[in-house]
């Protein structure tokens, strides 16, 4: 077991002590295109700056900011909205109503195509999801802040050890997005894209695969690779898989039901 759970704090690997990363430190900023150039993750005046976490030798993300690194997720999220040459935009945080007014809640990131006018023509949703904590990783963090000069050798043997947890964040986000959020944008005949790391796609039942053209949804599938330049870790497509709406639906949100044997009951 890694002694050591804490993978990225406020954008780069805890063994990192250049100037750069020792500035994000200090001044607790996010390198990933966040709202604000502070992170603001759990607290704006007290941010949890941890970015993604070891299991074993794989590295999760943990904050949904993680995952804008260079907009690499905007961009292959427009090749699957729109036509290779549109012009598109995006837009942050916009509140999604059912048709009776009431709040569904946010779409992460809407995309926007428009024409030489600026008129918006279409539009998809692009949902990011991150992975739950289970165990406590504030206080290996806050362990590991009050002592940055001795980063290259951190570790952590307290209680409540953290570890991702897929089936929480599986259950409590994701399935409800696509019963909720997802079944309003399926009825307008929009396009969903959501983007998360290989891993956590990994724990969901296997859906089938359609083509491109034929996909209502997008699983924008990335990985945590080292940088070339050394500067830490590196968001990387890992690959794009096509669903349709209804059969993912129909996967996520109902579990197999094991079939029901009355002589194994009778037996018990």
């Amino acid at each position: 077991m890694n002694s050591n759970p804490l993978a990225e704090v406020f954008g780069f690997p805890i063994d990192n002590r250049t100037p750069e990363p020792e500035r994000y430190r200090k001044n607790k900023l996010c390198p990933f295109n966040n709202k604000v150039p502070s992170c603001t993750k759990d607290k704006a005046n007290d941010p949890l700056g941890v970015c993604s976490i070891f299991e074993g030798r794989r590295t999760i993300i943990t904050c949904p900011v993680r995952f804008r690194e260079d907009w690499l997720i905007a961009g292959d999220a427009a090749q699957f909205f729109f036509k290779p040459d549109a012009s598109w935009t995006s837009i942050a945080e916009v509140r999604l109503n059912d048709k009776d007014g009431n709040t569904a809640g946010n779409i992460d990131l809407v995309l926007v195509s428009y024409d030489d006018r600026g008129r918006v023509l279409d539009f998809g949703s692009l949902e990011i999801q991150a992975v739950y904590i289970s165990g406590n990783v504030r206080r290996p963090f806050e362990r590991f802040m009050s002592g940055r000069q001795r980063s290259a050798d951190f570790s952590w043997s307290g209680p409540n050890f953290p570890k991702p947890d897929f089936p929480s964040s599986s259950w409590n986000k994701l399935a409800p997005q696509m019963l909720y959020k997802g079944r309003i944008l399926k009825s307008w005949g929009k396009k969903q894209a959501i983007a998360l790391q290989t891993p956590f796609f990994d724990t969901l039942p296997k859906l089938k695969e359609v083509s491109k053209s034929k996909g209502d949804i997008a699983w924008m599938l990335y990985d945590l690779e080292p940088d070339k330049n050394d500067r830490g870790l590196k968001l990387t497509r890992n690959r794009i898989v096509y669903t349709e709406f209804e059969a993912a639906m129909q996967k996520i949100t109902r579990p197999d039901l094991a079939k029901f044997d009355i002589d194994t009951v009778v037996a018990a």
